[in-house]
């Protein structure tokens, strides 16, 4: 036994289904969580396409659609497989994300241990990887699936494309090429790529050589094997860029937020990223955006020490594993750095779950480094080890508590950041849902206070003093909530309700099919059209657009009921004409 367990095949074995195993069990308690207000609605609970299931329809709906301002065909498969498995329950939407990172974890420790012989640091490497906290956003939110099956399909294409560099021939290149193409349709973060394959060739496989005469001599010739990867890149990069211009959500001009603010944000998001991985407190779900209040001596700080690292990298240029590391942090970072801005955001903890593994690679080879030259003792490595893992396991499922439910993870990004207008609304969102509409607009207003033309809160707050009875008001906020932003379907929705409570059935009625104009399978506009048609006797137009409802949601039952209810009084109608 004792043999068989000092084999390296047998022992590479046993430490993947060690890493699988612990991620497991910390990540376990996801199976339990419920959907969260903050896009799973979007994505998944009150998405008709997702419940519709995996259909030949529905497959080109994926690979055409730029709902949510995104393209991300994969993604939404992978959701319909979890739908026709277990309907809207969210414990499989989560255990879905949970195996996919497990698969990662594997993953990495493979690939890096096939691409560098070092057993131990690839598997340290992948545990850092498996419990950081920081990755806990990608996993335990259900709709960051497009960021574990990016990674997933990312990962394939590293271990492909070893299998390639080994044993050149185009079906090996076509498999590179296809798990690319896969991970770029899950989520467009990998669009560099093939820059990490360039790195790849430096370090750990050494096609670059180690001087500059060999690397002057052999870049061109692997620059140039890249270069069929960077077509599907691009094709994904117009895609994303058409996606987030179609929406509500589309890109922010220059004049909103100038180049320079952008850049000097992406620099202390850089910094700030690095200094959450050494010390990961205060880890929210929405760090909002400073704008131009941003401090420009923060900038130049966060700047400066950037350069600082980059120097200390640069001198000690050989190893391979500190260039390679860093260059992969700040290249696989760029995609999400800011310089395109899309949504309020200032940083984003999934954003890092990618790049760090640079940062791991650096800190767990450097530590070996250290550790040879200080000739430490196994023990000693063991015991620290040890000690990092079980550390950053309870650290991991610390965070993971907080994704509970909507009102756990708000609650804390108010708790964790300052001036937080999102967190405070989506909080008050899970109240009104909840039925506290006190405080739900409690919130809505503190939202309002940090952010006055932040749309979404306007709609909330509308919406809750609707439901107050204070209608007036109501309107009031729903309409400043479209000056802001002309194109809310919620809003819209909410409008015609409460001029339908008004008795204004006609103003109403607009409202109604203008959220539908925006989102054409907003289905709770559609039955609210059709509830107040059956409400004024024109049964024949709500009988269409409960018909339309079907269409998007077959599964409807108060659609198919009033459907069924009308049908059966036109035949009883009939055959008394007959009679």
């Amino acid at each position: 036994m004792n043999d068989l367990l000092t084999r390296p095949r047998d022992q590479k074995i046993i430490i993947a289904l060690l890493l699988a195993g612990i991620v497991l069990i910390v990540y376990a308690p996801v199976s339990h969580f419920d959907f969260v207000d903050l896009d799973d609605d979007l994505y998944v609970r009150d998405n008709p396409n997702i419940k519709k299931g995996l259909t030949w329809d529905n497959m080109g709906w994926a690979l055409t659609t730029f709902r949510e301002g995104v393209w991300n065909p994969a993604t939404w498969v992978s959701f319909m497989l979890d739908y026709r498995l277990a309907g809207l329950d969210p414990g499989t939407f989560h255990l879905t994300n949970l195996l996919l990172h497990a698969a990662n974890v594997v993953l990495l420790f493979v690939v890096l241990q096939q691409m560098t012989g070092a057993l131990w640091s690839s598997a340290l490497v992948a545990a850092l990887f498996a419990l950081h906290p920081l990755n806990v956003e990608s996993v335990a939110w259900v709709t960051e699936r497009k960021s574990v099956l990016s990674t997933l399909f990312g990962l394939l294409t590293l271990w492909a494309y070893l299998g390639y560099v080994r044993k050149p021939c185009w079906q090996r290149y076509g498999g590179v090429l296809g798990f690319l193409v896969l991970s770029l349709m899950a989520k467009q973060m990998l669009a560099t790529l093939p820059c990490v394959l360039l790195l790849m060739d430096y370090w750990p496989l050494k096609r670059l050589g180690k001087y500059w005469k060999e690397i002057r001599e052999r870049l061109p010739g692997l620059v140039a094997e890249k270069l069929p990867l960077v077509i599907p890149v691009a094709a994904a990069s117009v895609l994303t860029i058409r996606a987030a211009q179609s929406t509500q959500q589309a890109l922010p001009s220059l004049d909103t937020l100038p180049f320079g603010f952008r850049l000097a944000n992406a620099a202390v998001a850089y910094l700030t990223y690095l200094l959450k991985l050494v010390w990961p407190a205060n880890l929210a779900v929405f760090y909002p955006h400073p704008g131009t209040s941003l401090s420009l001596w923060t900038a130049a700080l966060a700047t400066l020490f950037l350069v600082g690292i980059s120097w200390v990298v640069w001198r000690g240029r050989g190893s391979g594993y500190l260039e390679v590391g860093w260059l992969w942090y700040l290249g696989t970072l760029i995609p999400v750095s800011g310089l395109v801005q899309a949504g309020g955001h200032s940083m984003a903890d999934r954003h890092t779950y990618i790049p760090f593994i640079g940062v791991f690679m650096m800190l767990i080879w450097g530590a070996g480094r250290l550790a040879s030259t200080f000739q430490l003792k196994k023990a000693w490595l063991l015991a620290a080890s040890l000690f990092l893992v079980l550390t950053l396991a309870v650290l991991a499922r610390r965070q993971l508590s907080y994704w509970e439910n909507s009102a756990t993870l708000f609650q804390h990004a108010v708790e964790a950041t300052e001036n937080n207008h999102l967190a405070h609304s989506n909080l008050g969102i899970f109240l009104l849902r909840s039925g506290d509409v006190d405080q739900s607009i409690d919130h809505f207003t503190k939202a309002l206070e940090i952010s006055p033309h932040f749309a979404p809160a306007h709609t909330n707050l509308g919406t809750a003093l609707r439901r107050k009875g204070d209608l007036e008001e109501a309107v009031h906020h729903l309409l400043q909530a479209l000056e802001i932003q002309p194109d809310i379907p919620e809003a819209y929705n909410s409008l015609g309700i409460v001029l339908a409570q008004m008795e204004r059935t006609e103003e109403a009625l607009e409202y109604f099919s203008k959220a539908r104009e925006i989102q054409p399978d907003y289905i709770t506009a559609y039955y609210n059209s059709a509830l107040l048609l059956e409400d004024q006797g024109r049964i024949e137009e709500a009988l269409q657009l409960y018909r339309e409802i079907l269409i998007l949601d077959p599964s409807h039952a108060n659609a198919r009921q009033q459907v069924a209810v009308w049908e059966k009084r036109e035949t009883v109608d009939r055959r008394q004409e007959t009679e």
